[in-house]
């Protein structure tokens, strides 16, 4: 039987969306923040000459980089002030989670609460422009280095001052990306970060589908695998939405209560996520590489450097090209690792069963207390086990068959994945900001009936 919450808001419709004052003014500066996102990834960085850019850009397209291109929105092929996007703040806030967990430091300002929060998310911002820097200075030097190996100068005046300034340019525009995700989260409606990540992708469809449909007017590709490719990717959209909502339901009971038709047990349930972690895995693991392929991608270019040290660099990014084997086990393994790491992070059973005993709730045939905990773990292990293979699957096989086919189509399995799951997130916190407007409606017209009672 449906509870209150799901009859309200199977019963909402645009005529109370209308009426919600404050979530118009939520959705509207997200959409105004996510424009200026966009605006952001056309200003090129100072000293670049864009139309030597676009001709170098033509010249090496391909490799990895094109895949993390598309979730900048194609900034980082225009090497904007935003070309790295957000991603060198999550790579900084997976280390100062990751460290969080193994240093007592750390673990102690993590327990202190809102002041331990905030320390924390200031060690990020410091992580996040010192990685900034690094990505950024390589991008630079790589920049001349690879002009001068295609002959096309794609740098107006190489030298120290433009590499200081393409340096600060990318650090300030990383910098404002983040405040303004963070923004979006207090003041818009969704997680701001996970919404510009979303927004670069989205902007990278129309030409994608463009070229998919180009293909197929030239003849390169069948039409019937045109057809073929799309009914894959609305397959994969519903399965996608049927996974993020599957869950496992622990059924909780708790101690009888005298009620109007007797003594009867109150039973409820602990519903347990499949994918518990969410899109976090496959965006962790993507900004995990795009730090050492930034530098082997513009540092191993010929005519960067001679030596050893440029050979090696060449060698790795030989092998770090998207669709190889070693490229697809690191993500693959990345995955897997943040699935399992996330949810120890965001579900503590130990803590679950403490609340469950202090209730006095328990799970039929478990007793309360280590026990307890042990099952919650036992089958949240379970689930994530499934859950994790779930996203390996969705996020590399379609980006193996994409590398191997050669279908210029760049919305793979992970752009897919964050996609829908963003989605389904912020409509999420939509109906719940419609569901308290409706429920501060019907309290306030309760006040009233009981001001007139008088």
């Amino acid at each position: 039987m449906a509870s209150t919450a799901d009859q309200m808001a199977s019963g909402l419709n645009l005529a109370k969306f209308g009426q919600a004052t404050e979530l118009k003014k939520r959705l509207w500066f997200t959409l105004g923040a996510l424009i200026v996102f966009r605006l952001l990834s056309y200003v090129p960085l100072p000293g670049i000459d864009p139309t030597a850019l676009g001709q170098l850009a033509q010249q090496t397209q391909g490799g990895v980089l094109d895949f993390f291109n598309s979730f900048s929105g194609g900034a980082l092929q225009r090497m904007s002030i935003v070309a790295l996007g957000v991603m060198p703040y999550i790579t900084a806030s997976i280390v100062v989670q990751l460290a969080s967990s193994l240093s007592p430091q750390l673990a102690a300002i993590k327990k202190e609460g809102e002041s331990g929060r905030k320390r924390l998310n200031q060690y990020t911002r410091y992580g996040t422009v010192g990685l900034t820097a690094v990505q950024g200075y390589f991008i630079a030097t790589g920049l001349e280095a690879l002009g001068g190996a295609q002959g096309v100068q794609a740098v107006i005046d190489p030298g120290w001052l433009y590499r200081i300034g393409a340096v600060i340019s990318l650090v300030g525009g990383t910098m404002f990306l983040m405040w303004l995700g963070e923004q979006i989260t207090s003041r818009g409606v969704g997680n701001g970060i996970s919404l510009i990540i979303m927004a670069g992708i989205v902007a990278t469809m129309p030409r994608s589908l463009f070229q998919l449909f180009e293909s197929g007017r030239t003849g390169s590709i069948n039409p019937v695998a045109i057809v073929a490719i799309i009914a894959a990717i609305a397959g994969l959209v519903l399965f996608i939405c049927f996974m993020e909502r599957a869950q496992r339901r622990i059924l909780i009971q708790y101690p009888k209560r005298q009620t109007q038709r007797g003594m009867q047990a109150e039973r409820s349930h602990l519903p347990l996520k499949l994918n518990t972690a969410g899109v976090i895995p496959p965006i962790f693991a993507s900004s995990l590489l795009l730090l050492p392929l930034t530098v082997t991608q513009f540092a191993g270019q010929p005519g960067a450097g001679e030596g050893w040290w440029s050979n090696v660099l060449i060698t790795l990014n030989q092998y770090l090209q998207h669709g190889s084997p070693i490229y697809m086990a690191l993500y693959g393994a990345g995955i897997i690792f943040f699935a399992f790491f996330y949810t120890a992070v965001v579900f503590n059973p130990e803590e679950t069963a403490d609340n469950l005993k202090r209730y006095g709730g328990f799970i039929p045939g478990i007793r309360p207390g280590k026990n307890t905990e042990n099952y919650l773990d036992y089958v949240l292990t379970r689930i994530t086990v499934i859950g994790a293979a779930y996203l390996a699957l969705i996020c590399l096989v379609p980006e193996y068959l994409i590398a191997q086919m050669g279908i210029p189509f760049l919305l793979g399995g992970t752009s897919l994945l964050i996609v829908v799951n963003v989605t389904m997130d912020t409509v999420t916190q939509i109906q719940s900001h419609l569901l308290a407007h409706q429920y501060g409606d019907l309290i306030k017209k309760a006040r009233l009936k009981g001001g007139r009672a008088r």
